[in-house]
């Protein structure tokens, strides 16, 4: 078990730039994949970026060139840096952990932060 606490949402005009964080309550060096989702008021929950044990990255076409995401396992939280927020970025943004462990996959998510971009 992992539990996953976000912080650093807010309010911030477009234009704006936040960064988001994922404390891990243990050792994420382990963890296969961190991410970020996000679920905008009435839409489905989407993929934001991802990250691999092993450094390798994904993003959303919406974000690419935008936001980074990275992981410190040192310090057992991910991290996701948004630039140039516009207003269609604002939701309620989510850390997940994947794990795979023998032939399960373990996921476990955040409460979420809210993230609101005004025009």
């Amino acid at each position: 078990q992992v539990q996953l606490v976000e912080s650093g949402g807010g309010l911030v005009q477009a234009g704006g730039s936040l960064r988001l964080s994922c404390a891990a309550s243990r050792s994420i060096s382990i963890i296969n994949t961190m991410g970020w989702y996000r679920q905008a008021p009435g839409k489905q929950r989407e993929l934001v970026a991802t990250i691999t044990s092993g450094g390798s990255t994904n993003y959303a076409d919406s974000v690419k060139g935008r936001f980074t995401i990275s992981r410190d396992n040192a310090k057992n939280t991910a991290y996701l840096q948004m630039h140039s927020l516009k207003p269609e970025d604002t939701a309620v943004y989510y850390c997940n952990a994947d794990q795979v462990r023998g032939t399960v996959l373990e996921t476990y998510w955040g409460r979420g932060t809210l993230v609101t971009v005004s025009s």
